[in-house]
């Protein structure tokens, strides 16, 4: 009897103590990251705006399939169902140990909020917009790669180059399968809270099989006017973010539109398809170098193929084409075939293989030659850059093939 006084005093005691004691919330913070390296071939390569002088290329490439980054997130428990959430992330080239972005360690997502499952999200920070948060599930990057398998120079931002500084984003809770989101991204030029920012809203619905986004998003040049990209841009991470041989010409507009539809529906446990549809819009301004809107449209569809348990392929196919403006009757058209295959060795390891084909045909704007007058946007052939990889090093000519093979791990 005695030990068992002795016990229940101290059980109270103890009781007692944790009444009194205040409650510390539940807090946890994630190291993670990915390594991928690759040997890539592209059949022509020259510079952006070249029309000539392309040579094939046996290279080496970091982060094809998902970029090499590592980065901190946590969340501390707040009570009643809130958090505090945050995410530091850093992309980094395995091949070069250099920054992905310069001057920007953090340059892949940084940015702290709070989360509800009742209220939804709210974060502040370099992130990205609502329009690539919910259409991501049917972006073509997911099986075929942003560096292979982005629409030609990822003019429609359905991969992951087109991150906004000083962005507000809030998602809403799933409610029977529908998400709604809107960023707004302020760019801090004085006296305007338009110039250089970039806003987005979404909705995307995903219940069983079925799953669907429709999206918007608008893109500001801080350059009053358009012309030479404005480093208060909220887009801008060292220049203008897009550009390819796609719409080189196009550069300095005073404003981008982007309107996008996404489907997806999983058949079964090994096969999925997903379709895009978006409609680009290059805006010029009394200081750009080309005077009517520039609008791309492009189709495009992936199909995903779970062979086995360790076995993924997929096929891709899209179709960009150009309207008729600036002077151009023969509005460039763009044609892209992918395929990928990945081999897991394990969760965190595998292997893949990438391949795609791009034809170009028509003709676009070239890069601007300045004169005693004023410039010149001439006319060119328009040349093939696959995905958004190959956006610095394109094709000299109408066709470009590429092929690549690699090893990723994640910790």
């Amino acid at each position: 009897m005695k030990g068992f006084t002795l016990t229940k005093a101290a059980v109270v005691a103890a009781t007692a103590f944790a009444a009194a004691a205040p409650a510390f919330a539940q807090s946890s913070v994630t190291l993670y990251g990915i390594v991928d390296d690759s040997i890539v071939y592209q059949s022509s390569q020259t510079s952006l705006g070249s029309n000539s002088g392309g040579r094939s290329n046996v290279k080496m490439a970091s982060g094809i399939w998902a970029g090499s980054r590592f980065g901190l997130k946590g969340a501390e428990d707040l009570g009643g169902g809130n958090k505090a959430i945050f995410q530091l992330e850093s992309g980094f080239n395995i091949n070069t140990g250099g920054q992905q972005f310069t001057n920007a360690m953090f340059g892949r997502q940084a940015w702290v909020g709070l989360t509800n499952p009742a209220y939804g999200t709210l974060t502040l920070g370099r992130q990205y917009t609502s329009y690539y948060t919910l259409m991501s599930p049917y972006s073509p990057t997911n099986w075929l790669t942003g560096f292979f398998g982005a629409h030609p120079g990822d003019l429609d931002e359905l991969d992951t180059i087109y991150r906004a500084n000083n962005s507000i984003v809030y998602t809403s809770p799933k409610l029977y399968g529908v998400t709604v989101s809107g960023s707004y991204s302020l760019a801090g030029v004085p006296d305007s809270v338009y110039q250089g920012s970039t806003w987005s809203a979404a909705i995307q619905y995903q219940q069983g099989p079925i799953g669907g986004a429709v999206a918007f998003t608008r893109i500001n040049n801080s350059t009053n006017g358009g012309g030479v990209y404005g480093a208060d841009s909220t887009t801008n991470t060292g220049g203008q973010s897009g550009v390819s041989a796609v719409t080189n010409g196009y550069q300095g507009a005073q404003a981008q539109n982007r309107f996008a539809v996404g489907l997806g529906y999983t058949f079964n446990s090994a096969w999925d398809l997903s379709a895009t549809y978006t409609n680009v819009q290059y805006i010029p301004g009394i200081n750009s170098k080309f005077t009517d809107t520039a609008i791309f449209n492009t189709a495009g569809t992936v199909l995903h193929w779970k062979a086995t348990t360790a076995w993924d392929f997929a096929a891709g196919y899209s179709y960009t084409w150009a309207s008729k403006s600036n002077g151009i009757d023969d509005a460039a058209s763009y044609h892209q075939f992918n395929l990928s295959q990945y081999y897991s060795l394990s969760k965190r390891t595998g292997l893949y293989a990438l391949e795609a084909f791009q034809r170009a045909n028509g003709r676009t704007l070239g890069t601007p030659t300045f004169t005693p007058t004023g410039a010149i946007n001439r006319q060119i052939n328009a040349t093939a850059t696959i995905g958004d990889g190959f956006q610095t090093a394109p094709s000299s000519s109408r066709s470009q093939f590429a092929a690549g093979v690699g090893i990723i791990h994640r910790f």
